[in-house]
């Protein structure tokens, strides 16, 4: 019944974004998904990341042969793309065997079987159509959007050190090599938040049912739930509001003036400033920050080599998001409490809610709540008052931080006490009998 309801949800939501964007002109998330089926995807990683996401259902026989079915499809398309002189992109049998095996979910499986094979087919259609959907969101928010409030954030970054403009430099610092890797990273993360969830339901197949609470969870509520606030709170970026645009892309026609990363923004008072009808308000707060969080937090109790990974994915992401303009250092920890707080609200959903679940989650969205409208109401004075605003704001973080880590930790199961086991006594030799 629940995922029956969540599907019905998520198909009212996709028709909504589609009748939006084709108010715009242009196509929706369902149309650009049911173009990929024949034309080249937007994302061939991502489509054989979500392949692999619904083979968690499968057994390894199974597994081998939609690879071999995926990758023959693929074939295919890629020599008739070559014939024709059209776009070259794998991705399209990554999204046949999908579909695929929902036909043989309805036609070939019954009871449970059909269950379990129908949520790994709506795991992966829902990781694809997120990422269609994200499109939009973003589409919605520049053609609604017209003003931004980027010069409120410059300015309330002022008591962070605008960290953006010296991770600029730092970025600029180490060269193309630096900046290739730091690009991978951030352009990869959906596929990076589909290898640690692959760790996490890797006895899927054995036990024939879902954990309660994973990764791919929490990655499409923070995209559900983060446009939404783009809505209210539109930031275009630094490299758009005080740059050139990224990669060249024409910003500095609609900028406050070439600033980043050299320049920090003067302090000023701020006001809502016009911006194009293209480049999106994505920036308050940083998703990709949620995003690498997320994977930061899940994988914590995998094995080591996955630690390291996600620390290292954190980091990196960080250094793109900040150092490549993409988003200011407000953005960054007002992302750090958003993911948190929704953390927070699927576990505590999953175990049964309580106290202590209801009082985490109450102060995370007020922490993040605040953010925002100090940003709004209160930047003059946070830029003026460094000293006495960015540990404030830093400190406000690391509460929800230490809040998340302490209550998490309290749910954790203990491992029952055992009584010590007795030895036995060893028996006493017989004594001689006196005569």
């Amino acid at each position: 019944m629940l995922w029956a309801v969540a599907s019905v949800v998520t198909l009212g939501f996709l028709v909504a974004l589609e009748i939006a964007a084709r108010h715009y002109g242009l196509p929706g998330p369902m149309t650009n998904q049911a173009k990929e089926v024949i034309f080249a995807p937007k994302s061939g990683p991502l489509l054989y990341a979500s392949m692999a996401l619904m083979m968690v259902v499968l057994t390894w026989r199974q597994r081998f042969v939609a690879v071999g079915v995926a990758v023959g499809i693929d074939v295919v398309f890629w020599l008739v793309r070559w014939a024709v002189d059209a776009k070259m992109m794998f991705g399209n049998g990554a999204l046949w065997v999908i579909l695929g095996c929902a036909v043989i979910a309805v036609t070939r499986r019954t009871g449970r079987e059909r269950v379990l094979l129908l949520k790994g087919v709506g795991l992966a259609l829902l990781l694809v159509a997120g990422r269609k959907t994200g499109d939009t969101w973003l589409l919605i928010t520049s053609k609604t959007r017209p003003a931004v409030l980027d010069q409120y954030v410059a300015t309330a970054d002022h008591a962070l050190g605008n960290p953006s403009w010296v991770a600029g430099r730092i970025v600029e610092a180490t060269g193309p090599v630096g900046t290739h890797v730091l690009d991978w990273v951030y352009g990869q993360l959906a596929v990076a938040a589909v290898v640690f969830a692959l760790y996490q339901l890797r006895d899927v197949a054995a036990e024939r049912r879902f954990p309660g609470h994973h990764l791919v969870r929490t990655f499409l509520v923070i995209g559900l739930l983060g446009p939404a606030i783009y809505m209210i709170f539109p930031v275009v970026g630094p490299i758009f509001a005080y740059g050139t645009g990224a990669f060249g892309t024409g910003g500095e026609h609609w900028a406050l003036a070439a600033l980043w990363p050299h320049t920090p923004p003067p302090i000023d008072i701020p006001h809502p400033m016009p911006y194009d009808e293209i480049t999106p308000r994505n920036c308050m707060p940083s998703l990709h920050t949620a995003w690498a969080t997320a994977i930061f937090i899940h994988s914590r109790k995998g094995p080591r080599i996955l630690r390291f990974t996600g620390a290292f994915w954190l980091i990196a992401t960080l250094g793109a998001t900040l150092g490549f303009g993409y988003h200011y250092g407000t953005d960054i920890i007002a992302g750090v409490v958003f993911t948190l707080t929704i953390e927070a609200a699927l576990r505590a959903h999953d175990r049964g809610w309580d106290r202590s679940g209801i009082q985490l989650v109450t102060y995370g969205a007020t922490v993040f709540t605040a953010f925002l409208v100090s940003y709004r109401y209160l930047p003059m004075e946070m830029a003026t008052h460094p000293w006495l605003f960015g540990p404030l704001l830093v400190l406000a973080m690391a509460s929800v931080v230490y809040g998340y880590v302490r209550t998490t930790r309290l749910w954790e199961p203990k491992a029952p006490k055992t009584a010590p086991v007795r030895q036995p006594e060893p028996e006493a030799e017989p004594q001689p009998e006196l005569v």
